[in-house]
């Protein structure tokens, strides 16, 4: 071979040691040795024995050198090298030059293994590849963004198969925009399935790669791994008109807007990250065995957990409506518990003209009128003295029995002849209270959305006088309030709620019930309540009832189960996603829900095909400890003329956005037939003649 006399020569001996042996080096038939020497031709390369010795450019015979170092390193690891892995050498050391820079080598890159199934392990094959893999590890949010071929989606669901086996997440949600070629789900033959199959085909291929497949279908059941299109990602929703409870009480939660505050799991106050209209759905009632229900649309989600995860010490599981009808009992029993309040709600402490729990103590034994002296009927001294010490200017005399009279104390300011203010009287007044009857009261909402230590005393001061701790042999002790008022019954459920406790109602009819001890006939049905509270919360003053309930271990722990999920017609329907870290807020009847994906690695594939309106909804459904892959080739849009690419714009919006990177991998990344980045290089170099109007100018 003849050299210019301007260009150095270089000479470089290899030695292969006894552990490789040549053909693993050299390949069968010499096919690898073929490769180099096609790459570089300007340097002579003679094999003898176990030494390799090249000969030619001084730069290139460092290339070559270089090679065959990195060569043995992959094989040291018992990867094999093809004559692919071989050319992305060639093209990795020649664009990282003489490596001062610190790039990743050829063996770095090679030798990362991401996923093994069936004697296959999956590997990124390009430098670019394998910087995709390690940004997927270190942030929250990537994009892989490049042509076909480049391994974009695949390697993402490997990652995504690598952290569920590792127990890094907990599900996998695989989605996709269903617009290709510009088709529509609703003209496609078939079932549903039939129809979202064409579009999710892919996704499903690469499972199959790197699971069992007989497990495939068990972890979609279970909910382990979702597949759905894009369209089905959007429902996780409610009814415009269903409550949500803010620090302010209950508002709809169509109403609510961006910043907003709505109490989370642990009572705190948290604030509305986004606010996401999903038009018309069909809509579930979801219905708790203690009669509290809220409505919701089937995609919609729920942290609950069984009994075996529970005896397992499994984490709570994610699942959506739809997946939990006809499943909801196990041997007779209820399948879904749902969590609690971790703590009282907190609302903010508001001035209240009476005590609470001398308003509690009122409202279940007193007696206000709007012309007589207030009275109150209690056989227990221990109450009248609690009544006194909590309204000052009061003093209780006994009539006899057990009505007793609460007067008024004079006072040296009295003048004579003025007249003279009750305090009690005067502060039911302001309450709207005074003159109602038993089967009239309520709690009035400055108490009901007032600090736990108010709402606890109105409860202490009810149960103290109108409610009992019911004992049962081997069972722990649950408590039972009685009430004639349909209004108070509700207040009462609601004070429990709002503690964390649950509360179970029953009516007992006043017709043909027998009077026991009472001297009239019952004109008004009974309204029961048992109540089970949260341990540390007290609901006893009394202390002889306090005595029996602790006597019996207290009231056991609340729970609250799925009953049943019926359908309840189609409504106009919203999402908001919530800052708190496990996503739930409280909604109707303090039933705790969220539609949030934590725990999860979620890949969007196709993402060109998003609008902008899709890729904001889409990437605000992040929760917590999950893991969110956007991948897609933005020169193959089909989105409908003049809607602009989500994945183009998103581009604008996030790239200098913390946790949130982007990957873009190019023709020289295609790990299909050579032949495919020669066509993305041909159709790249076209588009760019044809200028920002020409084809895709979306």
């Amino acid at each position: 071979m003849t050299h210019s006399p301007t260009q150095p020569q270089a000479r470089a001996h290899i030695t292969v040691p006894p552990a490789h042996p040549m053909v693993m080096l050299l390949g069968s038939g010499d096919s690898l040795l073929r490769v180099i020497e096609t790459a570089f031709p300007a340097v002579d390369i003679h094999v003898r024995g176990n030494e390799i010795s090249a000969t030619g450019d001084a730069a290139d015979v460092a290339l070559v050198q270089r090679l065959f170092d990195e060569m043995l390193l992959v094989l040291r690891t018992g990867a094999p090298m093809t004559e692919d892995a071989v050319e992305r050498s060639i093209a990795m050391l020649r664009a990282s030059g003489d490596g001062a820079d610190g790039a990743e080598t050829p063996a770095e890159v090679l030798t990362q293994n991401i996923l093994s199934n069936r004697g296959r392990t999956i590997r990124p094959k390009t430098l670019n590849q394998k910087r995709y893999v390690d940004a997927i590890d270190r942030h929250t949010i990537v994009f892989g963004i490049g042509p076909a071929g480049t391994g974009k989606t695949y390697l993402a669901m490997a990652k995504a198969v690598q952290a569920l086996q590792s127990k890094q997440v907990s599900r996998i949600i695989l989605t996709r925009p269903a617009v290709e070629a510009g088709e529509r789900l609703g003209f496609l033959p078939g079932t549903l399935f039939d129809k979202i199959d064409p579009y999710l085909r892919p996704l499903y291929d690469a499972l199959h790669d790197m699971l069992d497949p007989d497990s495939i279908p068990r972890l979609m059941a279970a909910g382990t791994i979702e597949v759905a299109p894009l369209a089905y990602m959007r429902g996780r929703s409610q009814p415009v008109f269903t409550k949500v409870l803010t620090p302010d009480g209950w508002r709809p939660i169509g109403d609510l807007q961006v910043g907003d505050l709505v109490i989370g799991s642990n009572g705190e106050p948290t604030p509305v990250l986004g606010v996401f209209p999903q038009g018309e759905r069909d809509i579930y009632r979801v219905t708790a065995q203690d009669g509290s229900w809220t409505l919701c649309c089937g995609e919609h989600l729920w942290t609950v957990r069984t009994a075996s995860d529970k005896r397992r010490d499994k984490p709570w599981r994610v699942l959506e409506t739809q997946e939990m009808i006809g499943d909801l009992r196990a041997a007779h029993a209820r399948r879904y518990e749902l969590p609690m309040l971790t703590a009282p709600v907190c609302f903010p402490e508001r001035e209240v003209p009476l005590d609470p729990y001398a308003l509690g103590l009122m409202l279940g034994d007193g007696c206000v009128s709007g012309r007589r002296t207030p009275s109150f009927a209690t056989a227990d001294p221990e109450l009248v003295s609690a009544l006194e010490m909590a309204v000052p200017g009061v003093k209780v005399r006994s009539r006899g029995g057990y009505n007793d009279l609460v007067n008024r104390l004079p006072t040296p300011g009295d003048a004579e002849g003025g007249l003279l203010t009750h305090p009690l009287k005067q502060a039911l007044r302001t309450l709207d209270l005074l003159g109602s009857k038993s089967y009239s009261a309520f709690v009035p909402d400055d108490y009901l959305h007032n600090s736990a230590e108010v709402r606890l005393a109105v409860l202490q001061g009810l149960l103290d006088t109108d409610g009992d701790p019911v004992t049962r042999k081997d069972r722990t002790c649950r408590i039972r309030y009685s009430t004639a008022s349909l209004l108070l019954r509700d207040d009462v459920v609601a004070l429990v709620q709002s503690l964390g406790g649950v509360a179970y109602t029953s009516r007992r009819s006043a017709e043909g019930r027998e009077q026991g001890t009472a001297t009239a006939a019952h004109r008004y049905d009974t309204h029961v309540i048992d109540i089970r509270l949260p341990e540390g919360i007290e609901p006893f003053r009394l202390a002889r009832k306090a005595e029996k309930y602790h006597a019996a271990e207290g009231g056991g722990r609340p729970m609250r189960f799925i009953d049943s999920i019926e359908p309840a017609g189609r409504e106009e329907t919203v999402c908001i996603q919530v800052a708190a870290e496990d996503s739930l807020y409280v909604t109707q009847d303090y039933l705790l829900t969220h539609n949030t994906l934590n725990d999860a690695f979620i890949i969007l594939d196709e993402a060109q095909n998003t609008s902008a309106e899709q890729m904001k909804m889409f990437l605000t459904r992040l929760g917590f400890d999950s893991k969110i892959v956007i991948t897609g080739d933005v020169t193959q849009v089909d989105l409908p003329s003049g809607t602009k690419s989500g994945l183009r714009q998103v581009q604008e919006i996030l790239e200098d956005v913390e946790d949130v990177h982007f990957s873009r991998l190019t023709s020289q990344d295609v790990v299909r037939h050579k032949l495919v980045g020669r066509i993305v290089d041909a159709y790249e170099k076209y588009d760019n003649a044809q200028g920002p109007t020409g084809r895709n100018g979306k």
